[in-house]
């Protein structure tokens, strides 16, 4: 009797042939696992600095139409945060020198966005502050940055929109205690020293 070389092979009614019994099981590689390391600092910070710059255009383009310009919602900035500011004093916030600070608010006052105000009691002393209209621009800015996110958002999945809000909670507390430790930082190479503070021994030849 003849032997084919399918003998010992079992088919299956509608299929190819099984293997042989007697043949060493068949060894499938293993599948590729890709083990996720932590994401890339640099890359990390580019993309959010990236993104949050798209929001900030999106403001200041709005802003250019009323005629402000950055040097200006800089200024409005520092006036919504520290209220009425001497002329001297806006000109070290924004680290320029009183003849530039000046020009800057009179550009500013020609379009209403600030007013000077003379204090009664020192007639030298002129503050600057936001007026109606410099605040009602940056209120809608603000309107508008918050429905940019917020549809941004709504494009999240659940579980992501959560993840995001752990993560954006925790990153406001790191924030908050780095900028703290970056004002005493400050603080301390910027005080004078203390002649007292330390004993020179000197010696005499």
């Amino acid at each position: 009797m003849k032997r084919t070389i399918t003998e010992g092979l079992e088919r299956p009614a509608n299929g190819p042939p099984s293997e042989p019994r007697n043949a060493p099981p068949s060894i499938e590689p293993p599948a590729e696992t890709a083990s996720a390391g932590p994401p890339d600092l640099t890359s990390l910070v580019a993309d959010l600095r990236a993104a949050l710059g798209e929001l900030k255009c999106l403001g200041s383009e709005r802003l250019r139409r009323h005629g402000v310009s950055m040097g200006h919602l800089h200024a409005m900035a520092l006036l919504e945060r520290h209220g009425r500011l001497s002329m001297s004093h806006l000109a070290e916030l924004l680290d320029v020198g009183l003849s530039n600070v000046t020009g800057l608010v009179d550009r500013m006052e020609e379009r209403g966005l600030v007013e000077r105000i003379r204090v009664p009691d020192d007639r030298r002393l002129v503050l600057v502050a936001l007026t109606d209209y410099g605040r009602r621009l940056l209120e809608e800015m603000d309107v508008l940055r918050n429905d940019l996110l917020t549809r941004v958002l709504a494009q999240l999945e659940p579980e992501s929109l959560a993840a995001v809000s752990v993560a954006v909670s925790r990153l406001r507390d790191v924030v908050r205690e780095a900028v703290a430790e970056a004002r005493a930082e400050v603080a301390a190479t910027s005080s004078p020293p203390d002649p007292g503070g330390g004993q020179r021994h000197h010696r005499r030849t």
